[in-house]
């Protein structure tokens, strides 16, 4: 609750936290967009592959180009500016700075950049959460066991759900289910770069405005964006993973708790303790009234009578047994929030998020039949999606994480809607983040899915 107040200290000391920016892009330039307004925060450094590009990003802002006149690192330190480049490297390593802020959307560079900051002293908030899906709790060990924090970014869907989670547990009520929004239509997972605008609610025009990239937009609309953050939910928060993927089912805000309870009580879910994503849309393709496309919710349980008519006297939205309720928040920012997990992370050491355990994967699918020698495209193109699996179920069939389904060649032939396993790939071994992968699953191979 007083986040603020202590940067305001550290800013009144001179002492303020010195961050490094990786991956100037669409979520690192709402964070930009916020700096300038964040007391007891210096960012030292932003590097990005192509500095032309990030300088773009940061006059569209409102970046004055005096804000990145250094000409080094120390040189931003010495003026109280930023020093912009494309030498991550040179920023994980300078010994001034504290916090890396990983925001590439790169999963594979992503756990590059997790490791080298970790091996620097570094803490670590990780924007890019398809790292986060396929190797999320190896990573959080080697960061404790480097003593820095390794944390999930606030203003993302996974942290602020977490969050929910958090809040409903140190209140002491059972969760039921968490997760978030989705505009979401069973043929959305064929959808690719070039449908995408139409079906997201975009214009070319607005997307062009607002430097939108096609693909990474794409990952949402065609599920693998859910099935990636649901997967961080489950595995920073120990909630279960629907057997068979997410189903999506439509509802309202007042319906939540309606539709998130057990099958046996007439909800939809398999079992309490879960994960699941809410459709903004009817199967019909209607748009729903007073929907949580953009937000987050937890549906929680009143246990005993006496908390049941605590919900019924303070107008607790609830089911018609008043056992189940439901907090939420419509919208999230994205960006322009993660300094929320800055501040924590750098003043009381505590992540917004951060995987625990292996109860969830993302598994690469075939958005249609795909030929012998084509290689994939990752998240959000034109060859895969990514569908949610139980860990156990994933490691059983050998099953293809999404965020290593990147420029990599299949060696056999696949049907639409086939999950991929190893066996279908030809993989380089030598890349750090398969060999991370592979040592998450020996270290934290799942027994059973866990529930709450």
């Amino acid at each position: 609750m007083n986040l603020h107040a202590k940067l305001l200290q550290r800013q009144a000391q001179g002492k303020p936290l010195r961050v490094g920016l990786i991956g100037a892009g669409k979520f690192g330039s709402m964070y930009l967009a916020q700096v300038p307004n964040t007391p007891g925060v210096h960012l030292v450094g932003i590097a990005d592959l192509s500095p032309a590009n990030a300088r773009a990003n940061l006059e569209r802002v409102g970046w004055k180009a005096e804000r990145t006149a250094a000409t080094s690192l120390d040189d931003a330190l010495a003026k109280g500016n930023t020093y912009l480049s494309d030498d991550w490297a040179a920023l994980v390593n300078h010994p001034a700075i504290e916090i890396i802020i990983e925001c590439t959307g790169n999963p594979i560079a992503a756990v590059d950049h997790c490791l080298a900051a970790f091996r620097a002293g570094k803490h670590v908030v990780n924007v890019t959460v398809e790292a986060d899906a396929f190797c999320g709790p190896l990573l959080a060990r080697k960061a404790a066991d480097a003593g820095v924090i390794y944390s999930l970014a606030f203003g993302d869907q996974p942290a602020l759900i977490c969050d929910l989670v958090d809040w409903a547990r140190t209140c002491g009520f059972p969760i039921v289910a968490a997760g978030r929004g989705h505009k979401w239509l069973p043929h959305f997972c064929e959808s690719t770069p070039d449908t995408v605008w139409g079906n997201y609610g975009l214009t070319s025009e607005q997307a062009k405005r607002g430097g939108l990239n096609p693909k990474m937009f794409n990952s949402f609309l065609d599920g693998s964006k859910p099935a990636i953050e649901s997967t961080a939910v489950a595995n920073a928060t120990g909630l279960a993973v629907p057997d068979s993927g997410l189903a999506f089912p439509p509802a309202s805000v007042d319906d939540i708790p309606y539709v998130m309870r057990p099958k046996s009580d007439g909800g939809v879910l398999e079992r309490k303790g879960m994960v699941e994503v809410i459709s903004s849309l009817e199967a019909d393709g209607r748009a729903i009234p007073y929907e949580i496309r953009m937000g987050v919710w937890v549906c929680f349980e009143g246990e005993t009578e006496y908390i049941r008519n605590c919900f019924e006297e303070y107008k607790v939205r609830t089911d018609p047994s008043g056992r189940y309720a439901c907090l939420y928040k419509r919208w999230h920012l994205i960006g322009l929030e993660v300094g929320v997990s800055v501040a924590a992370v750098g003043l009381r050491s505590e992540s917004t998020g951060a995987a625990t355990c292996w109860n969830a994967d993302v598994v690469a699918t075939a958005k249609r039949d795909l030929a012998v020698g084509e290689t994939l495209d990752g998240e959000g193109g034109y060859t895969v999606w990514g569908k949610l699996f139980p860990a156990e179920k994933s490691q059983r069939i050998g099953g293809l994480p999404l965020g290593l389904a990147h420029n990599v060649k299949l060696i056999r032939p696949l049907k639409k809607g086939q999950s991929l396993t190893w066996a279908d790939v030809a993989m380089d071994t030598t890349l750090a983040a398969y060999k991370t992968r592979r040592e998450m699953e020996a270290m934290f191979a799942p027994a059973q899915v866990k529930v709450a």
